[in-house]
């Protein structure tokens, strides 16, 4: 991924499987390539894949079967329908707001971990 946007990068990759979900690249219904395959396409890591499927499936485009694939559920609202500033204020509002749910999620994970050590 050589995209230089100032987004992070499993943001970037969420929107790009956006853009082929609404294009019809993935159709409703159909699967999205294994995790392996859209690390190599995208050439990032695995964690941010997972992220940006997470990031999906947060808003309700994809849902995943453990052991089997991730299904494409719905296609996305059309931000770009939009007038202009709108759209690319929309953007930045959602791109800030999944950032501080990751970050939030981290912050949770790493308190519950500090929790199951002091347990032990």
């Amino acid at each position: 991924m050589t995209e230089r946007s100032g987004s992070p990068k499993y943001l970037q990759v969420a929107g790009e499987l956006r853009r082929a979900i609404r294009t019809g690249t993935y159709p409703v219904g159909s699967t999205l390539p294994s995790t392996a395959q859209l690390t190599r396409s995208f050439d990032v890591s695995t964690t941010v894949v997972r992220a940006a499927i997470r990031e999906l499936r947060d808003e309700g485009l994809v849902f995943g079967q453990p052991g089997k694939a991730v299904y494409v559920a719905a296609e996305p609202a059309d931000v770009d329908e939009l007038p202009g500033d709108l759209a690319q204020q929309v953007r930045e509002l959602s791109a800030n707001l999944n950032a501080a749910i990751h970050s939030l999620n981290q912050r949770v994970a790493a308190l519950e971990e500090q929790l199951r050590m002091t347990d032990r």
